[in-house]
């Protein structure tokens, strides 16, 4: 019961992966009707291509093989090489007509199923020595599908071969009162009328069974709605596993992150919200952002500085303008040219007076940063006054 329940349950077509991992256990559709015509229809048309040849080589080779002397009569040695010599013959003589129709089918599979190789053919099955899956098996529905089209195959051709034996059954006692030659001829042509009567009941056979086996072999890999979500989770991921995967993703670019902070020119910071550290050489055609965090991890940014002796300057609305509107790795964007200019030119005149002294330089008090870039300006922008 618990069985028929799910068959019920799968109103799901199989996905392609579903159908990939089918051919990957050898899997695939399969008709034998199709197999059996298509070799009995390549050995009709080679018996008709080469039937007259292959009949008179075996005629002669009869008359070599039975032809005997006395002498040859009492000798079992040269029995026994006319008898080697024989089977040779008949296996050479046989050969195209062997071999065409093991070509056919290895062919005629391929035709529905495509071209399948797969090592678990070759893996034993225990389960199929169970006795009582066997049984089972023996008892099913599929069992049972399986006899009846046995019984009403046999049915058919069975009928077209008698009824096409029937009709040329005088013909076929007149083969009695024949000479060899002719004899055989015409027996050759009544097969040739007979075997064309069976290969059309088994045409009709085919295209009844092919395209039942097309949708038996579907319907036996449908699946149901449960097994599309995990199928659908499995390639798409879960999303913890997503989860997972995005956090680790991070973790990463965090550490590649901090790692690049001891190339910095220079960092500035909200002074604790946010940390932007960007760096600026002559090859470069404007500075690069190499890292930005925010609370804890502006933290360790300033704290990776202080360590490396980067300069870390206080420009709230500039580390803001940052943070928000540029990506790792990517460059700053031209509105803040003129404020990045202002930071580096400081830097290198911090460096001068430590090395040389003068001066000390004053850093400004208001870097050039438009209000659109910067979240807070926006704020206080379009917050009313208080009345």
């Amino acid at each position: 019961m618990a069985e028929d329940s799910d068959k019920e349950d799968r109103t799901e077509s199989p996905s392609a992966r579903k159908l990939e991992q089918a051919r990957e256990d050898g899997n695939v559709p399969r008709s034998r009707e199709l197999n059996t015509f298509a070799v009995t229809m390549a050995g009709l048309a080679l018996l008709i291509a080469t039937g007259g040849q292959l009949f008179a080589a075996m005629k002669e080779s009869m008359i070599a093989w039975f032809t005997f002397n006395q002498e040859s009569l009492r000798d079992p040695l040269v029995i026994m090489e006319r008898l080697r010599q024989s089977v040779q013959d008949t296996l050479l003589q046989m050969a195209p007509l062997l071999g065409g129709l093991l070509l056919v089918a290895a062919l005629t599979p391929l035709l529905i199923g495509g071209w399948n190789f797969t090592s678990k053919g070759f893996m034993p099955n225990f389960g199929k020595l169970n006795p009582l899956s066997g049984i089972k098996r023996l008892f099913s529905v599929n069992a049972a599908t399986e006899g009846l089209k046995a019984v009403l195959k046999s049915a058919l051709i069975g009928g077209v071969a008698t009824w096409a034996i029937w009709n040329e059954r005088d013909e076929l006692m007149g083969l009695i009162s024949m000479p060899l030659d002719g004899a055989l001829l015409k027996l050759v042509a009544l097969m040739e009328h007979t075997f064309l009567m069976v290969v059309g009941a088994m045409l009709l056979l085919v295209v009844l069974d092919v395209p039942f086996q097309l949708w038996q072999y579907h319907k036996n890999l449908r699946m149901t709605k449960d097994e599309v979500k995990q199928e659908y989770k499995q390639q798409e991921g879960s999303p913890e596993v997503k989860g997972r995967i995005r956090q680790l993703q991070r973790e990463a670019a965090r550490k590649r992150m901090m790692q690049e902070i001891p190339n910095a020119n220079v960092i500035v910071t909200n002074p604790t919200h946010y940390a932007v550290a960007f760096k600026y050489d002559e090859e470069m055609a404007a500075p690069v952002l190499i890292a930005k965090g925010s609370l804890k991890l502006a933290e360790r940014i300033i704290n990776a500085g202080q360590e490396h002796r980067i300069a870390i300057l206080r420009a709230p609305s500039f580390a803001r303008a940052l943070y928000f509107n540029v990506e790792l790795g990517e460059q700053i964007p031209s509105q803040l040219y003129t404020a990045a200019a202002q930071v580096l030119a400081y830097i290198h005149q911090l460096k001068h007076f430590e090395q040389s002294g003068g001066l000390a330089p004053v850093f400004p008090e208001q870097l050039d940063v438009p209000a659109e870039l910067d979240p807070e300006s926006k704020r206080q922008q379009h917050t009313p006054p208080k009345t």
